[in-house]
């Protein structure tokens, strides 16, 4: 049983008249006369009565039209949301996310993107960098915010921003009535640093920063957000190196002072799956871009 059968069928029980069917269809009257018949053998019953004079459905053709005309109706819709997806007005996009894209202009370009594609559904997922590439890999997701670039090959990205990472103080400590810090500065604190486990890349660049300054950080606390790096040390529970976009999150106890020197930068990525182009997720980067 073909959808054709499915549209034959639904305009022959509207006329009731082989010709006038054909007509509608811009067919001739034989492969209107052949596909009913197959469509008769598919069902296993008759569903037209016909003769010299007249044609009229059968008790199984009344009840299998109603049937029929739903199934068309589910494939035109069908047809049309595919039609929505692949041109970008409709469809599902899930987006995972490091929380420091919070303070880096994702909401901003997330607004933006929704006002432009009111019909696509959003979910948002915060998660960790090889939580993102897991569940990207696992088409989970189709889009990461990330701080690595070192990715499996079944994955693409794209370097959104780089930007320098400061110092984060309390806001009594001594230091931080200092306009410029050097990293030495920090050699006898105690830090809060960003977790490997969490992201083995963050917390290599901070661990190198501190080595080229000669000293090795004592590490007091280790925690998975950088907000929560913020937390402990706007209560006084050591010092930290974060990236510049912390500054925005505006907690209260904590202040931040820039670094006297180049040092590593903190990098954030869009990753997503190689292949078939998903108009969605480039209308995003176009958007974050923005």
């Amino acid at each position: 049983m073909e959808l054709r059968h499915l549209r034959y069928f639904s305009v022959l029980a509207d006329e009731l008249h082989f010709g006038r069917a054909a007509r509608r269809l811009s067919i001739s009257q034989p492969p209107l006369s052949v596909a009913i018949r197959q469509l008769e053998e598919s069902v296993g019953a008759r569903l037209f009565e016909r003769n010299s004079k007249e044609v009229r459905l059968t008790p199984a053709g009344q009840q299998f039209m109603a049937s029929a005309r739903a199934l068309l109706r589910q494939a035109e819709e069908a047809a049309l949301q595919a039609r929505d997806v692949a041109s970008g007005s409709a469809g599902r996009l899930r987006i995972g996310f490091v929380g420091s894209m919070l303070y880096r202009g994702l909401p901003q370009a997330l607004r933006s993107f929704q006002a432009r594609h009111p019909s696509v559904r959003v979910t948002l997922t915060e998660l960790n960098s090889g939580e993102q590439i897991a569940e990207l890999l696992h088409d989970r997701l189709d889009i990461g915010f990330v701080h690595s670039s070192r990715l499996p090959p079944e994955l693409q990205h794209r370097l959104l921003l780089a930007e320098p990472f400061v110092c984060c103080l309390p806001a009594r400590h001594a230091l931080a009535r200092r306009r410029l810090l050097a990293p030495a500065d920090l050699r006898a604190e105690p830090f809060v640093l960003f977790s490997r486990s969490a992201s083995p890349d963050y917390h290599e660049r901070i661990l190198s920063i501190c080595a080229d300054a000669g000293f090795r950080p004592e590490v007091r606390h280790e925690v998975r957000h950088w907000l929560a790096v913020v937390s402990l040390v706007s209560q006084g529970m050591g010092v930290a190196l974060v990236p510049d976009a912390m500054r925005r999150s505006a907690l209260r106890g904590a202040v931040f002072r820039p670094l006297d020197r180049p040092v590593a930068q903190s990098e954030a990525y869009a990753v997503w799956r190689a292949g078939p182009e998903n108009v969605l997720v480039q209308r995003l980067l176009n958007a974050i871009e923005a």
